[in-house]
């Protein structure tokens, strides 16, 4: 089963949330935490998703390469101006159980900057 989100005018953690639950695999009767749903997750207008409060200017991505002295930052507003697809990607991410699964799971996310085809 395929299910379509409408980011436009969204809040970004709001419909992250409810995205990861229907990855999951949460909303269908026959759910099992140990099997990942057969069903596409369709999000479209990811670039009118919107941030509330200061989160834009002053929340930091970081990575780091396992070097000394090479943490990297990236603000969430340059984020936004690059690709907005990828901060909706890690929230969701992030909101997945930590397991085998979790790669599975993204597998079924398709994000879209405009509407969808």
């Amino acid at each position: 089963m395929e299910q379509s989100f409408d980011a436009k005018g969204k809040i970004l953690g709001r419909l992250a949330t409810e995205v990861a639950k229907v990855l999951m695999g949460k909303n269908f009767p026959d759910y099992a935490p140990n099997k990942a749903p057969k069903g596409n997750v369709n999000v479209s207008n990811i670039d009118h998703i919107v941030v509330t409060g200061t989160k834009l200017r002053n929340k930091k991505y970081y990575h780091h390469s396992g070097y000394i002295g090479n943490l990297k930052t990236v603000r969430l507003e340059e984020l936004m101006k690059k690709d907005s697809r990828k901060v909706f990607y890690k929230a969701v991410w992030n909101m997945l159980p930590k397991n085998r699964l979790r790669r599975v799971r993204m597998k079924h996310l398709r994000l879209f900057k405009g509407n969808a085809q």
